[in-house]
């Protein structure tokens, strides 16, 4: 039988600044000094990863990963407006050290939510001027790490950020605005855009190969009511501005969905793979044609409760067969995926467990029927400050003591290194 994973197939886990280093200062801590996380939660020291990046990698290496996806802190390089810290610098240069000896693939997130806290005061992602603001940093730190670096990625959940960020308003800058939020939108995906031409013209001038692209949320959308056809129409016009938009704009230069954009853009063609974040699926209910609700509400799990069998620390449903239907949605883009997170925070280790095994079956399926996959980042490494849910929740197959920052590999970290050996033709 023919393995269903080459054996250059990437897999790891993967982290992000924020939540594991510690002793960040950006727009997140100082909306954590304002007590808007869960049990007021501040991230401080985090998982202390900054200073003990050295034992994490070990642990990685130990268990087999051949790869580490990661994201660099914005406000470390560029604390004031262009003004450029050599500290960091030189820190990031150990990290990519670090991997490369032991022959870990790094694979670099540019911008995973957070911002300098000087980005947030002169406006943010509202302005347009952020755009100038982001390809300025992309070009300091490509330049700097490009020897180390074959795969990046400009931006982590755009739409998450944005929806928490702009229109709930439960993560900074804590707007509440439909329209803010397609602003928002647009600002990135140009971020995006101007950034990857960045990165592919630094690349052209070594004459070396890049891929980039983004980390894109997806979720499996189904109608609350299986019969209704508005909750019908609105899984459809979810599942495309949601899952779909931002590829679509991404790649073809023209950024258009029914009643809300339409616009030719300066760039085309921005992706040379596709990022993928799965977690979980959603039961859409129909909620009216005015603004953002066209695109329908999230039902409570528990109108369907003989349909959803279980469910992770934060109340999302484990469902590895959306996992897979994701994954096949992609097949139209005939472009190279790499799932950049996929994980559980778990009621316990065996839960963990079995999440990494079905979800590892999902995706092996997927790449037997012609999805061209070709990583896979279990989240996370480490257990980590998971933004406004604070340290309650536990992602990693790492576990972390806060209080003495002790490290613990979990069961569950061994089940994903037998999954992907086994997948990988190792027996």
């Amino acid at each position: 039988m023919t393995p269903a994973f080459p054996k250059n197939f990437l897999w790891g886990a993967a982290t992000s600044a924020h939540q594991v280093e510690g002793n960040n200062h950006n727009d997140w801590t100082e909306w954590e000094k304002l007590g808007q996380t869960k049990n007021r939660d501040q991230s401080g020291l985090a998982a202390g990863h900054y200073t003990r990046f050295r034992d994490g990698f070990a642990l990685a290496k130990q268990l087999g990963h051949n790869a580490h996806r990661f994201s660099l802190e914005w406000s470390r390089f560029e604390p004031r407006e262009n003004e450029w810290n050599e500290e960091a610098f030189g820190h990031y240069e150990a990290v990519f050290k670090e991997l490369r000896a032991r022959g870990i693939e790094p694979v670099v997130t540019l911008h995973h939510f957070t911002n300098p806290q000087w980005f947030n005061e002169s406006g943010g992602w509202l302005r347009p001027q952020a755009v100038d603001y982001f390809v300025r940093y992309t070009e300091k730190v490509v330049k700097a790490f490009s020897r180390y670096v074959r795969f990046w990625i400009t931006v982590n959940e755009p739409l998450i950020f944005l929806y928490f960020g702009f229109y709930e308003g439960t993560w900074p800058p804590g707007r509440n605005s439909f329209s803010e939020s397609l602003v928002v939108f647009r600002h990135l995906l140009l971020a995006h855009q101007e950034a990857y031409h960045t990165i592919h013209g630094h690349y052209q001038s070594l004459g070396r190969p890049v891929w980039v692209s983004i980390a894109h949320h997806m979720t499996h959308f189904t109608p609350c009511r299986p019969g209704s056809p508005l909750d019908g129409m609105s899984v459809s016009l979810r599942n495309g501005f949601v899952n779909h938009l931002f590829f679509r704009a991404a790649l073809t230069g023209f950024l258009f969905f029914p009643g809300l954009f339409c616009e030719s853009l300066p760039r085309q063609r921005t992706l040379d793979f596709l990022g993928v974040n799965y977690y979980t699926r959603d039961f859409i209910r129909f909620a009216g044609f005015r603004d953002g609700k066209m695109l329908g509400l999230a039902c409570e799990k528990s109108h369907h409760s003989k349909e959803v069998s279980e469910l992770n620390v934060m109340g999302w449903e484990v469902y590895p067969e959306g996992f897979y239907r994701v994954l096949k949605s992609l097949e139209r883009y005939r472009l190279p995926v790499m799932v950049t997170e996929n994980g559980i925070c778990a009621k316990d280790d065996e839960q963990r467990a079995r999440f990494i095994q079905d979800h590892v079956a999902a995706l092996a399926r997927a790449k037997q029927e012609g999805v061209p996959v070709f990583g896979y980042f279990y989240w996370s490494l480490l257990d980590n400050f998971e933004w406004a849910h604070g340290f309650e929740p536990r992602f990693g197959i790492v576990e972390v003591d806060y209080r003495t920052q002790q490290r613990k590999i979990r069961e569950s970290a061994q089940v994903l290194r037998e999954s992907c050996r086994k997948l990988m033709g190792g027996g």
